[in-house]
């Protein structure tokens, strides 16, 4: 299989999105999240830090953005100016994620901010993992799994970017920040993921099963569904708070695509999480059994994890 270029993810995230005949109905641009609201729906990315020292008291664009198209302000995940890339990517998901089956097919989990972490923890147990991106309340991980944390502003214990390039080819799981599409750096994350089982995971997350093209094999994404309330948590500055718990949910999903997989989900209050397993191109793939609840519920097994 031939080495995709950097830019053909957002080649593909900008094609997809460059369908959308909607206008932004509003842009919010909070301290942890960005929200883009369409008319069908709201998008979200993950705001830039502020340490990246961009003058935010002069953005030439600011009050101009709602009522520009969608597809026009999706371009804008090209930037290199992080605040537009965020506008970018908060307007590709409020084109994209809305109306997309996979989020509507979310099979509930746990409630929580690490529920994809505990969903995942039966297969990671004596297995090489790694985090791109830390999230809150990981360390509590630390004497049951082989873990190591690689994050942009690294904290103690954790390891700066460059340990990517000599860590990831050698990690059985990888859970990647989608927030690396915003920041650029997911194209060279993905291909050093390659041999492991890679999720895609964050409120940033597009619904793409194209996304398998790039080596990732489940999607772990936001559903909103109390669109208020996620406005309200995003404009007043709010975090992990984004993830509030809530009830279960469960739905069977319908096979789109040629290959049997498994779509898996956990639901929060504000958001619906799916976890989504992709056909992949590439392998071997061996078949451990999956939660047996979730084969249960849905009836039918995937083709399994990789080893």
């Amino acid at each position: 299989m031939s080495r995709p270029r950097p830019s053909e993810v957002y080649d593909l995230l900008r094609d997809h999105a460059g369908g959308s005949d909607e206008t932004a109905r509003e842009l919010v641009l909070g301290l942890t999240w960005t929200l883009c609201r369409g008319e069908g729906g709201m998008g979200l990315a993950m705001s830039p830090a502020v340490e990246t020292g961009i003058e935010t008291r002069r953005l030439s664009w600011s009050g101009t953005l709602a009522g520009r198209p969608l597809a026009e302000l999706a371009g804008w995940i090209e930037s290199w100016q992080p605040f537009e890339a965020a506008v970018g990517m908060a307007a590709l998901n409020a084109a994209l994620n809305p109306a997309s089956k996979l989020a509507q097919a979310a099979v509930p989990l746990a409630a929580g901010n690490l529920a994809v972490f505990d969903h995942f923890l039966p297969h990671l147990a004596g297995r090489k993992v790694a985090v791109v991106g830390r999230y809150p309340g990981m360390e509590r991980y630390g004497e049951e799994l082989e873990l190591t944390v690689i994050e942009r502003r690294p904290g103690g214990g954790d390891l700066p970017d460059p340990a990517a390039e000599y860590l990831l080819p050698d990690m059985d799981w990888v859970f990647l920040t989608a927030s690396s599409l915003t920041n650029k750096t997911f194209p060279r994350l993905a291909e050093l993921a390659r041999g492991a089982n890679l999720v895609l995971m964050g409120p940033t997350t597009p619904w793409l099963a194209e996304l398998a093209q790039f080596g990732v094999d489940f999607l772990a994404g936001v559903a909103v569904e109390d669109a208020a309330a996620a406005r309200a948590t995003v404009a007043e500055g709010g975090g992990t708070r984004l993830f509030a718990a809530s009830h279960l949910r469960l739905h069977r999903v319908p096979h789109l695509l040629k290959r049997s997989y498994l779509d898996l989900a956990y639901a929060l209050t504000r958001e619906a999480v799916v976890l989504r397993k992709l056909p992949q191109r590439r392998g071997p793939i061996l078949q451990p059994s999956l939660a047996q609840d979730v084969l249960l519920a849905l009836g039918q097994y995937p083709h399994g994890i990789r080893q």
